[in-house]
């Protein structure tokens, strides 16, 4: 079939049979995925076995709740952040903490602290370096946001997250800290550490299939969000890991590579209440303000709750 006669069937199977109230939203998606995937059939003449083993890969990545890390994997959120970043440079909006993935892995409802959180139950204490990340919340002039909340969430040494990961305590490495007037937040936490995809999962048989690995650098994930200014999804990414720029889920971006620095001044040790050296990351985020009729940063998608 060429191309206007398989449009002319997906109409006739999917709009011509409508007998009932029609989301034109969804139908207008259905129709054009439908169109492309047929045509795809056709191109490449994918046979009734290739498609069945397509979908049985669906099933069973659904199932093993694998789809979000797909998404990432074959770089879906990474284009979806390109297009956000081009629907800004249209509406004129300038400046900012750059954007990148969420991932799969937020859990909402995390304890909430003002200015400070220690973030660790103290399971890896002596087994892996403190880090303590602070920073100041800014608007792109340079004034100091009170009332922002910023959420943080990162693996431990295993490059595991709690509440996945069922051997660490309810929202271990997972905060959320409010900014009080200094616009300051400070959290004290352990180093985080990259993590491959499940080595049997679906995520991996695919890149397998496609030549790659599965390999995230040692990263820290935040949303960061306040009234009157635009909701950031962003994190970053640690100076120094072989995947820096060898992310399989392309979230390293200019701006968010940070550097941790090691503490060993034993005054600057004892300010900050510890029993020895520590590492330190510096990460300051700008916020856009809200402006009315510019696209939102607001992504409505299914997340994990405790």
């Amino acid at each position: 079939m060429n191309r206007q006669e398989i449009d002319a069937l997906v109409k006739q199977m999917n709009v011509d049979t409508a007998t009932g109230p029609v989301d034109e939203r969804v139908q207008q998606v259905v129709v054009r995925l439908l169109g492309d995937l047929f045509q795809a059939i056709e191109d490449l003449d994918i046979s009734q076995s290739e498609l069945w083993k397509g979908l049985e890969y669906f099933t069973d990545a659904g199932q093993a709740n694998e789809l979000g890390l797909l998404a990432a994997g074959l770089g879906l959120e990474h284009y979806l952040d390109l297009r956000a970043d081009e629907a800004d440079a249209k509406a004129g909006i300038t400046g900012g903490t750059p954007r990148t993935i969420e991932g799969p892995l937020y859990v909402s409802g995390a304890p909430e602290t003002v200015s400070f959180a220690r973030m660790d139950d103290g399971s890896e204490e002596g087994k892996i370096p403190t880090l303590i990340i602070e920073g100041t919340v800014t608007d792109t002039d340079g004034n100091r946001v009170e009332g922002a909340k910023v959420e943080i969430w990162h693996a431990n040494s295993l490059g595991n997250y709690s509440f996945f990961d069922k051997s660490q305590s309810d929202f271990n490495l997972r905060r959320s800290i409010i900014t009080a007037a200094d616009g300051q937040y400070t959290a004290l936490t352990t180093m985080p550490v990259g993590y491959g995809c499940p080595p049997e999962g679906t995520t991996q048989f695919v890149l397998d299939k496609l030549g790659r690995h599965g390999n995230r650098p040692s990263h820290v994930h935040y949303f960061v969000s306040a009234p009157g200014y635009r909701k950031l999804t962003t994190q970053f990414n640690i100076e120094g890991d072989q995947y820096l720029w060898d992310d399989f889920a392309f979230a390293t971006r200019e701006g968010l590579v940070a550097t941790a620095v090691d503490v060993t001044d034993e005054a600057e040790i004892a300010k900050r209440g510890l029993k020895g050296p520590f590492k330190h990351i510096q990460f300051n985020i700008v916020l856009q303000k809200d402006q009315a009729g510019v696209p939102s940063t607001e992504v409505e998608r299914r997340r994990a709750s405790a």
